[in-house]
Order: C-alpha cells, then sequence, then structure tokens
C-alpha cells in the first residue's frame, strides 16, 4: 500500500507519479490489498495483476504490520510452465504456501481472470486467501475442506482507459455488492468542461468549472455509506504530453475502511 495516494488536508490529494508515461506505455493494471491474520500478526496481502506489450503477470506480496515486505511472488501466466503451480516461503518462522491454477483463466479486456482460475495463499497449512472461481480444486489443492473467510478487502487499485468515458466495476466494502462506476470528462472542444460521476448510471457528482477545480473532495452516498472523493485532473486539462492520467480516490469511513484508487489514462 505504499505507493496508494495519500489524502491531505481538504482539498485535494497528493498523487504518487505511477508513470509519467504516455497511455502508450501505461500497464492496464489491477492491485487489491487483504488484511489477514498470520501467527497472529496482522498482515498485508497484496494481489497484483498486470498486462503490457510484455504480456501478463501475477505478484503476490505480504507485508506486515510495519508496512515492510515480508515475501513476494512473481507469477507470469502466459508461460505454459508457469500456468500453474506453487511456491513455498517461510517468513517469520511461518510456512506459507502460493497455489494458482491459471491454465483455463478466461480473460475479458483486463488484466485480471474473470472466470476458471483459482489464487490460493496458505500460512501453517491453513488457507488464508482465496480469489477466483475454482474453490472445489483449490481445496483440493491445499487438503483444506473448505477455505475459510478470513482475509478481507481493505483497498483497491486500477487503471482505467478511455478518451472522456472511464467505467470500471466497483465495491465500496468488503462484501458488498458490485456497481457500475464511470467517470465522465467533457474536455474535448468545450471552453469549461465539466467532471460526472456516475454510480449505477446515476450521476452522484457534478462538477462545472473543472480548470479551476482540478483538484478537490466530495463526498457521495453509496449503499447508505457515505464515500469520499478525491480527484486530480490537472494533467488531463494542463499536461504537456499526450495521454496524461488523472486520478481519482473513494474513501469510506466506515468501521471497515476500503479505499478505491483509480488511474485514469487518456487514449490519443
Amino acid at each position: 500500500m505504499r505507493d496508494f495516494p495519500s489524502c491531505f488536508a481538504e482539498n485535494g490529494v497528493q498523487v504518487a507519479d505511477f508513470s509519467s508515461s504516455s497511455s502508450k506505455t501505461a500497464q492496464n493494471l489491477v492491485a487489491c490489498v487483504h488484511q489477514c491474520r498470520i501467527r497472529g500478526r496482522t498482515c498485508l496481502i497484496s494481489v497484483t495483476w498486470t498486462k503490457s506489450l510484455m504480456g501478463q503477470r501475477l505478484s503476490i506480496g505480504i507485508d506486515d504490520s510495519a508496512n515492510q515486505c515480508v515475501c513476494k511472488v512473481d507469477v507470469k501466466p502466459w508461460l505454459l510452465s508457469k500456468r500453474k503451480g506453487s511456491k513455498s516461503l517461510e517468513p517469520f518462522s511461518c510456512k506459507i504456501d502460493v497455489h494458482w491454477d491459471l491454465s483455463s483463466a478466461r480473460f475479458g479486456s483486463g488484466p485480471k481472470p474473470v472466470e476458471g482460475f483459482y489464487v490460493v495463499v496458505v500460512a501453517d497449512k491453513k488457507p488464508v486467501l482465496l480469489l477466483g472461481d475454482m474453490r472445489k480444486e483449490a481445496c483440493n489443492k491445499t487438503g483444506a475442506n473448505h477455505v475459510p473467510k478470513s482475509a478481507i478487502l481493505v483497498a483497491k487499485k486500477e487503471h482505467v482507459f478511455g478518451k472522456s468515458v472511464f467505467a470500471t466495476k466497483a465495491r465500496f466494502c468488503d462484501n458488498g455488492r458490485a456497481h457500475d462506476l464511470m467517470i465522465e470528462c467533457g474536455t474535448l472542444g468545450v471552453t469549461d468542461p465539466c467532471l460526472i460521476i456516475r454510480v449505477d448510471r446515476k450521476a452522484l457528482m457534478r462538477v462545472e468549472r473543472l480548470r479551476w477545480k482540478f483538484r478537490g473532495n466530495h463526498t457521495i452516498s453509496v449503499d447508505g455509506m457515505a464515500v469520499e472523493v478525491f480527484w486530480d485532473v490537472h494533467d488531463w486539462l494542463f499536461g504537456t504530453s499526450l495521454g496524461g492520467n488523472a486520478v481519482f480516490l473513494f474513501k469510506t469511513e466506515e468501521k471497515l475502511r476500503f479505499s478505491l484508487t483509480l488511474y485514469a489514462w487518456k487514449n490519443e
């Protein structure tokens, strides 16, 4: 989570410089951070899916409560020999096994499979995280009768691409339902562009005079929860190179805090 944007003051976000490159070389990326307990320790398991001209890649990292990397596993699923496998690690005298099966995975336009896969993390022979729809196969692999839901999704980061409309699916809490999230920015041929954020096609936020309000924050309501939205669209409006990116941060303040960070890349 070290590279997620941080919120400062009331009127903007500080943007971590993920990439200064144009959208031609920007990675298609989805990263999720799950909080879990391993041997009584609070740990963060980050799962990152990327897709670029070099191919697809899966990276799994485990950080301790001090945000220090404990161990990391990299998988390159486009290599047939790596589509199914496992790796064992022993950080802080704890045996951690990571198993994955991507041999039947089906992908959409994004880097993360939509079905036909599993990724499971096991600590001391106890599954702590299971991703994917092949739960039975994952249980057979780990020897567990079932995989308990012990990990909690606390943060997600995603790169989205478009010209003036940027869309994705979003859950604003770990057990919440998926919503259609859409960001619209009218900048082509408009002297005074505006920013609109829609959830399930309903406009929940509209920012006019965007050239004066290219950074800011606003609170919307989703599923009865207050969600604070931070935005920084400076590079969209004033960037010197084509295909710059804007950053949007959606943050809940409920008991289970969650943050969604979107890097919106403008295609040429």
